[in-house]
């Protein structure tokens, strides 16, 4: 029970870890908890548009996908340059204290090697999420969202991903909220 009371408390790290690329974007801040949050959704989402795929692996290997920067940190673009973490490493040690570590291991190794169909939808859905990032910024202004968002579209491997894609950026990332009841905004009830 220790380690798994640790392991929840690792997990935890991810919400206080921040997310470091946006420092280049020159604005937004999350953290990588929240990234992975949304990043499940959209891989559940991804998951479900095609059938011959697990859907639940795809779900755990969003969820789990960035649990070893809780040791090693977020490492951007501009750092992956010039920094090598050891990521299997940090596996590694973590699934070595855990009842499903050789499961977690797996899904990982899996992740990483990006060639079945569930481990490139978690992909895609790790670039959705960044997109729908870009696109939010990009509504309040950031002109280096345009920049950076055909390289995000570059990685996106399944069909299904690149049209959502295009109709991300497409969209007002407000309007979900703000619909076309005029008489609600003004009088507040209907």
């Amino acid at each position: 029970m220790k380690n798994l009371a640790n392991f929840f408390f690792e997990v935890g790290m991810l919400k206080r870890t921040p997310r470091t690329g946006f420092q280049f974007l020159g604005s937004g801040a999350e953290s990588v908890a929240e990234h992975s949050f949304r990043t499940a959704i959209i891989g559940y989402t991804l998951a479900r548009m095609d059938e011959n795929v697990d859907t639940g692996k795809v779900v755990q290997m969003c969820l789990f996908h960035d649990v070893p920067e809780a040791r090693i940190g977020d490492l951007n673009y501009v750092n992956k340059k010039y920094v090598k973490a050891d990521e299997e490493k940090a596996v590694d040690d973590l699934a070595r204290t855990l009842p499903f570590g050789d499961e977690y291991k797996q899904l990982l190794t899996e992740f990483g090697g990006k060639e079945s169909p569930e481990s490139q939808i978690a992909h895609d859905a790790d670039q959705l999420e960044m997109i729908l990032a870009l696109k939010e910024y990009k509504d309040l202004g950031n002109r280096n969202a345009d920049e950076w968002y055909p390289f995000a579209v570059r990685r996106l491997k399944t069909e299904g991903a690149r049209q959502l894609a295009e109709t991300i950026w497409t969209t007002d990332s407000s309007r979900w909220w703000f619909d076309d009841d005029g008489d609600w905004w003004v009088k507040g009830s209907r």
